[in-house]
């Protein structure tokens, strides 16, 4: 009895160790983390050095947004036109058809196993028309921007001007009439 408690003891004895306080030495060293200031005296993220330029396409070279309302507000700085649709085509195919779904119906292959059924983005929903006042293209850009409660946050990894060309390819294509009429008979 006594040697099949010894080994169950031993048996669960890892399992305890990652409760004590040495399992979280990795991250909590004397280290510097990111944005993290070295003057106490000064907290938050230190400045960029002197004579640095920010690289073209990264959230620092943005116009600066601070909220969805701000972004609600927001008028589509670039042009709907064919190259800028083609773009956002491409771009939505990457980022957004998997939840979304190539249609734009919100039946990708990632959005049917959330429990939320991310947006239609087609005006042939039921749940509201896009092309009214309480959804303009900011909404689109912020929603890029910011995410929601299951849409990630896109402001990493496209550009403003990214963001606004996929506004423009939901915009002209997804919820084109032809597209709508395409959307309701699946």
């Amino acid at each position: 009895m006594k040697k099949l408690s010894l080994a169950i003891v031993l048996l669960l004895t890892p399992m305890f160790a990652h409760a004590w306080p040495w399992s979280m030495d990795m991250a909590n060293q004397i280290s510097i983390k990111p944005q993290e200031s070295v003057d106490a005296a000064k907290p938050g993220m230190n400045s960029f050095p002197k004579r640095s330029v920010p690289v073209a396409g990264t959230a620092t070279s943005s116009i600066e947004v601070k909220d969805k309302d701000v972004a609600f507000k927001l008028a589509n700085p670039v042009p709907a036109d064919s190259k800028s649709v083609d773009t956002g085509r491409r771009l939505f195919e990457i980022y957004c058809v998997p939840c979304h779904g190539k249609s734009g119906t919100g039946d990708g292959l990632v959005g049917e196993k959330l429990m939320m059924k991310p947006f239609n983005l087609t005006s042939s929903n039921d749940m509201h028309s896009w092309t009214s006042k309480d959804y303009p293209d900011g909404y689109i850009f912020g929603m890029m921007t910011f995410g929601g409660v299951v849409m990630p946050v896109y402001a990493i990894d496209m550009s403003p001007t990214e963001r606004w060309h996929v506004v423009n390819y939901i915009r002209k294509v997804l919820q084109a009439p032809a597209a709508v009429a395409t959307a309701q008979t699946k």
